[in-house]
């Protein structure tokens, strides 16, 4: 696999929407190469593609599965209602991102 740089890093914050400076970068580009690194040490582990992927941390591990059920709804004027701001059915928040 290719290494990331700074172009694909800009590209990517571009598509999110979040403008970085040429330091974020860096730090996101040095993290990459840090994660880069200990992916290339867990494919040096001897046999490592013949281990068997696990589903849970803990090997007794036992779940069951609950019934799905199809129940009414809250309707939407009662939960609008706690709401301090609204526009017709959606809430209005505080703009987060400039």
């Amino acid at each position: 696999m290719s290494k990331f740089t700074k172009e694909m890093v800009d590209d990517y914050a571009d598509k999110l929407l979040i403008g970085l400076t040429d330091e974020e970068n860096q730090m996101v580009l040095d993290e990459f190469e840090i994660i880069d690194k200990n992916i290339d040490l867990i494919n040096e582990i001897p046999n490592i593609e013949k281990v068997i992927p696990m589903t849970h941390a803990l090997d007794n591990f036992e779940y069951e599965l609950r019934e799905d059920i199809v129940e009414d709804s809250v309707p939407i004027d009662k939960l609008l209602s706690n709401c301090d701001k609204t526009a017709g059915d959606e809430v209005e928040v505080p703009r987060m991102v400039g």
